[in-house]
Order: C-alpha cells, then sequence, then structure tokens
C-alpha cells in the first residue's frame, strides 16, 4: 500500500519590504515595472519557517496589481 505524504499545516501573513511601499521596482525575469504594494510570506505553522514570499505590485498610476516571486523583484531604473 502507498504512503501518502501530508503537508505541515501554514500560515499567510504580511512580510517585510524589501523597499518602501510605493517604490519603483522590476520583475527580472518578465521587465515588467510597478509600484511594490506589499508582500506576503507563507510560513510554516508552529515552526514559523518561510517557505514563500510573493511581491505584489501595481502599475504607476494605477491598475492593476500583479504577483511576482520576491527573490525575481530589484529596484527600477527610473530613467528608462
Amino acid at each position: 500500500m502507498a504512503q501518502t505524504q501530508e503537508n505541515p499545516p501554514t500560515v499567510l501573513s504580511h512580510g517585510d519590504l524589501p523597499y518602501p511601499k510605493g517604490t519603483l521596482v522590476e520583475d527580472a525575469e518578465t521587465g515588467r515595472t510597478g509600484e511594490l504594494q506589499g508582500v506576503i510570506e507563507g510560513r510554516v505553522k508552529g515552526t514559523g519557517k518561510v517557505f514563500s514570499q510573493t511581491a505584489f505590485m501595481r502599475p504607476r498610476g494605477g491598475g492593476l496589481e500583479w504577483e511576482a516571486p520576491l527573490d525575481r523583484i530589484r529596484p527600477a531604473d527610473e530613467n528608462g
């Protein structure tokens, strides 16, 4: 009989911003730029170990937010 592996319980919480809210950032993979709005972290319940960090950005001037893994985000060159 095959055994299934149970994933530990997890929780989501707001994470620390790597730059101030509203900083123009770029997704290094897609080249898309926007203003940093927040970070959500996935943590293992009980240990608090972070297993994921997701950044949320919004286009400068408004629009729909999108998300990307936090490790792909860097400050954008505002001059072009």
